[in-house]
């Protein structure tokens, strides 16, 4: 059955390149939503407005060359690796479509006219192609509905970039063994590297874990799994007794998952770790704490860069005083907080943090101005991460440069992007395409350390 799908706007500022995203079908964008995109390019929002522009690059290149008619009729597009050619692109007028044609036609009033003149191209399609799977894409739970209510058959979510089918699934960071692990083994070699000592075991006992990380059962053993492949895997034995007792920049964990998330951040083969948890977990204090120990003290580092999500800030950051970083300051204060909590005790807190904040040149950036630029010999902090999209965070971690670690921090339960679910954010998509990559590292840290009272609001409002 041939395969028509019609996309809505906010696909393709989801996902400029979402066009590749069919495989052998039809694509078909209305020419309302390319007039969209023509208001959206020059917007205030430089995240919107830059991908609403590679999404006309994008089909501008695999349309330049064609005739009117061949447009209208769909151009084939292109594999993404310089193969075959895939699916086709078509555009459709639907400034043409009336009354004629014996279809379902939804008002095109001024208030309505984009979303159901682009609901009227997938019922015009759907009533010129009987034999076809014409489906709507959009990322619009109302318009879904709407479509549906106007009798379209068929109305999805962009679901390309899902990686699970349920978030509970998403990985942790470390799996908790019931029982006693050593029973359930029958073969082990133990090693000695240095001061440390490795297990190594069949890869059928553990199938299913992946590269660092932790693994604990109810008799004390814990291990972090440093080396894996189709054959083997390879424990690093850890004591539960020194994670607990770790330190940084004067800083202890308060529970097990704080204290996995300290040796994992602090591990110098590492590049990313990726810190997911509720608020009041201690994400943002323990990349804080780390990144000043690997500064001041390893001196690993020469800069801190501090960068966070802010829907409001692209519209909001040009109306405020001073430099980059003053305009910053009402987005970043909970890293001022996490300093104070970190130099509370001290005499003259306000002059430590001051001192703190220069010697180990902590900068605090905007998303938007990351874009371009490459981070040499720095720690980057990206913080509510889960707000951004996967394209998003791919053009920010692509600005990692020499010597540099990167840590993202988020919480799935506040998302504050109409568009973006737990199942579709950015940081999801992050952790389960990372958490194979020997140099990356995941940790769920689910105890929440602020007071009662915010455990409770966490857990019951």
């Amino acid at each position: 059955m041939e395969k028509v799908y019609v996309l809505d706007t906010n696909v393709l500022l989801h996902d400029p390149m979402a066009i590749n995203a069919f495989h052998e079908h039809r694509v078909v964008i209305p020419m309302t939503v390319l007039e969209e995109l023509d208001h959206i390019k020059d917007r205030r929002d430089k995240d919107v407005s830059r991908e609403a522009r590679i999404a006309i690059n994008a089909i501008d290149k695999i349309l330049f060359n064609a005739s009117p008619k061949a447009i209208q009729e769909g151009v084939p597009i292109p594999s993404a690796l310089g193969g075959e050619e895939t699916g086709s692109l078509a555009i459709f007028p639907d400034q043409l479509i009336n009354h004629d044609v014996p279809a379902p036609y939804l008002d095109g009033s001024q208030h309505q006219a984009n979303d159901n003149r682009i609901i009227n191209v997938a019922l015009n399609l759907q009533v010129k192609n009987p034999n076809a799977y014409v489906c709507l894409v959009t990322k619009d739970i109302n318009m879904r509905l709407k479509a549906k209510g106007s009798g379209l058959e068929n109305v999805e979510d962009y679901r390309k970039d899902r990686v699970l089918e349920d978030i509970q699934y998403m990985a942790k960071g470390y799996e908790h063994l019931p029982g006693s692990f050593w029973s359930q083994v029958d073969k082990v070699d133990t090693l000695r590297d240095g001061g440390q000592t490795l297990h190594v075991l069949n890869r059928e006992v553990l199938p299913k874990v992946h590269i660092n990380e932790f693994l604990y059962d109810d008799s004390g053993f814990v291990s972090m799994v440093r080396s894996l492949d189709e054959e083997k895997l390879e424990l690093l034995d850890l004591s539960r007794d020194q994670l607990m007792n770790q330190r940084m920049w004067g800083l202890s964990p308060r529970n097990f998952e704080q204290a996995m998330a300290f040796f994992l951040i602090s591990r110098p083969h590492i590049d990313m770790t990726v810190l997911t948890g509720p608020a009041g977990s201690g994400k943002t204090l323990i990349a804080l704490a780390y990144g000043l120990h690997a500064i001041l003290e390893e001196k690993r580092f020469d800069k801190m860069i501090v960068a966070r999500s802010t829907p409001p800030m692209a519209e909001d950051i040009g109306f405020l005083p001073g430099t980059e970083e003053e305009k910053m300051a009402p987005w970043l204060a909970a890293f001022e907080d996490n300093l104070e909590v970190l130099h509370g005790t001290d005499e003259s807190p306000y002059s430590s943090i001051e001192y703190v904040k220069d010697k180990a040149n902590i900068q605090f950036k905007s998303l938007n101005f990351m874009r371009g630029r490459s981070f040499n010999n720095a720690y980057i902090v990206i913080d509510e991460a889960q707000g951004l999209t996967q394209f998003q965070l791919k053009s920010i971690i692509t600005r990692v440069g020499v010597n540099s670690k990167i840590v993202v921090l988020g919480n799935l339960a506040q998302i504050d992007n109409q568009y973006i679910s737990p199942l579709t954010s950015g940081l999801t998509y992050l952790v389960e395409k990372s958490k194979n990559f020997e140099h990356a590292g995941v940790m769920h840290v689910n105890g929440i350390e602020r007071s009662r009272l915010a455990a409770f609001a966490e857990e019951n409002l």
